[in-house]
C-alpha cells in the first residue's frame, strides 16, 4: 500500500480547499487567506480518539484566537455525521467534510496506520499551522489525540 506521495513540511505552500462545514457553508483557504490558520486532520466524528482531540481544540480555542489563530477541522465524515458531532459537543469551529479525501490527501494525511497490529491505509490524525500567506509554518503527522494541544500550545509559544 503506498504511504502519502508528499509530506507537507515548514515553507511549502498550503494546498487550496473548498469544503463544506457542519452549517453547510463553504469555507476555503483563499477566503482565510490574511489569517493564521491551524488545520487539523482527524479520521473519524465521534470516536474517542476524535471526539478528545476536538474537545481539547475546542476547550483552549480562546487561547488560540488571542493570539490571531482560526481553528479548522477536517475529517473524511459527510456533513449529517459532522452536524451530530458538533451539536453534541458544541465546539464553535469549523468542521469540513472531505468524503472525497481529496485535500486530506493534498496534506499527506492519508497513508499507512497500524492498529492492534494491523496495516492498513487510513486518515492520519494530522495538524498544521499555516501563516498568513499561505505557507506551512508546522506540520505533524500521526499526533496522540491526548496532550496533542498542549504541545502544540507549546509549538506556537501559547
Amino acid at each position: 500500500m503506498p504511504h502519502p506521495s508528499h509530506l507537507l513540511a515548514p515553507g511549502d505552500i498550503a494546498p487550496s480547499f473548498a469544503l463544506p462545514d457542519q452549517t453547510g457553508a463553504t469555507v476555503s483557504l483563499e477566503q482565510n487567506a490574511g489569517s493564521k490558520l491551524i488545520v487539523f486532520v482527524y479520521p473519524a466524528a465521534s470516536t474517542p480518539g476524535c471526539t478528545t482531540e476536538a474537545c481539547d481544540f475546542r476547550d483552549n480555542v480562546s487561547v488560540f484566537q488571542t493570539a490571531g489563530y482560526r481553528l479548522l477541522g477536517i475529517s473524511p465524515d459527510d456533513i449529517p455525521a459532522i452536524v451530530k458531532f458538533d451539536d453534541a459537543h458544541g465546539f464553535g469551529y469549523p468542521l469540513l467534510s472531505d468524503p472525497a479525501k481529496d485535500t486530506i490527501k493534498a496534506y499527506g494525511a492519508y497513508g499507512m496506520k497500524k492498529l492492534y497490529g494491523r496495516e492498513f491505509e487510513g486518515v492520519l490524525r494530522s495538524t498544521f499551522v499555516i501563516d498568513e500567506t499561505s505557507h506551512i509554518t508546522l506540520a505533524r503527522y500521526n499526533v496522540r489525540a491526548t496532550g496533542h494541544v498542549a504541545m502544540l500550545r507549546k509549538l506556537l509559544g501559547l
